[in-house]
Parts: C-alpha cells; structure tokens; sequence
C-alpha cells in the first residue's frame, strides 16, 4: 500500500499531506508553549537579578538528589520513546508498545518521586511560602519568591506531564488495535514532539531550581 492509497480527511489531498499538517499543527502548539514556559522562566531571572543571595538561599533547601533522579528518568523515557518511534517505522509495532509502556511508567514515576516525595519534604521542612516559611531574616523575601515559582513552574510542568501520560497511554490502546504501519505512525511522532518538549522544559527548570543557586 502507498501513501496516496492511504486512507485521510476529505480536507486533505493525500495521507502525507494530512501528517505534515498534524506535524506542523503540533509544532505550533508548542511555539505557544514556549512563549507560556518562557515568560515564567524570564521573570524568574529577572527577579533572582535583584535579589541573587535570598534566591540562593532557597535553592540551597531544595532536594538535589531528587531532582537528579528525575532528570535521569526523563530523559530516558524520551530514549525510550524515540526507539518505539524507530521501531514503528520499521514495522515492529510489538517493540513500539513496549517502549511505549516503560515510557509512561518513567513518567509514572517522576510524579510520585515529584509530588509524593519532594513535595511532602518541602512541606515539612515549611517551604511552601506561607506565613510558616522556614526562612527569615534578609533572605526571607527572595527565598519565598523562588518558592513561589518553584511551585508555581513545578505545578504547571506536572500538568503537562499528566496530559503526556494521557497521550502515550493513547498511543499504546491504538497500537494493540494495530492502527500503526510503517506508513502511518503520525500520532506517535506528534506525541514524541510534545514528551521531549515537556522534558526539555524539566531541564531548564532544573537548573533554576536546584543548580543556579547551589553554584553561587
């Protein structure tokens, strides 16, 4: 079966056009992304310029080792789905739904270390930036404006991931259909897109929250 063959919406010419759409379409989703993460990750600089020491001192508490774990995590399960997007094209839909699965397990995985282990030693240790925040003094006010986007950036980054984990379990209930050829495989690279732009994000958040200030 060829392209020109394969089935496709009544608004597109042919199958590959349809994809280049759906390929495009994501990309300029992401665009807005970047323009929405962006505008969080500047203000965050912009603040910490005036305030380098109370931003320092918040960074000092927050959880290293956690972070690193995840980092790690994240960026295999990107590994990990880039390989299932090669087997797919080769027609290995067996080995895609593999990949598929340990990518949303490692996904799994960084929220409960994220927001059932750090988050749960931030709040004991009264790092949310409430009236009990943990410190005071001088620092106290540029400390609790890196908690605030610590949580903030963290919360928003956690959503994405939730609605990441919604789209690769999507792609694994439409590949045991076998709807995924080595001629059609759009949706997979669509969702591959918008995994890596979520772990490309994680990155930059971890330097802000637990490099920046650790190396002042």
């Amino acid at each position: 079966m060829s392209e020109t063959s394969l089935p496709h919406g009544f608004q597109y010419s042919n199958a590959g056009h349809q994809s280049g759409t759906a390929i495009s379409g994501m990309w300029l989703f992401l665009a807005t992304e970047v323009l929405f993460f962006g505008a969080i990750i500047l203000s965050w600089i912009y603040c910490r310029h005036w305030n380098p020491a109370g931003f320092d001192a918040g960074a000092q508490k927050t959880q290293l080792a956690i972070g690193t774990i995840n980092t790690v995590i994240l960026l295999t399960s990107s590994l990990v789905y880039s390989a299932g997007l090669a087997f797919i094209e080769a027609g290995n839909r067996r080995r895609l739904i593999q990949c598929c699965v340990i990518t949303w397990a490692l996904g799994f995985s960084f929220l409960i270390l994220k927001f059932g282990l750090e988050y749960y030693k931030d709040f004991s240790a009264n790092l949310f930036p409430g009236s009990d925040f943990a410190i005071n003094g001088a620092l106290g006010g540029g400390a609790r404006l890196f908690y605030v986007f610590y949580f903030v950036s963290t919360a928003l980054h956690g959503i994405h991931m939730i609605g990441g984990l919604v789209l690769v379990g999507w792609i694994i209930l439409r590949a045991r259909r076998d709807e995924f050829t080595p001629l059609y495989f759009t949706p997979v690279a669509v969702v591959g897109l918008y995994w890596s732009f979520v772990d490309v994000v994680w990155i930059v958040l971890y330097a802000l929250i637990y490099l920046v200030g650790r190396g002042s």
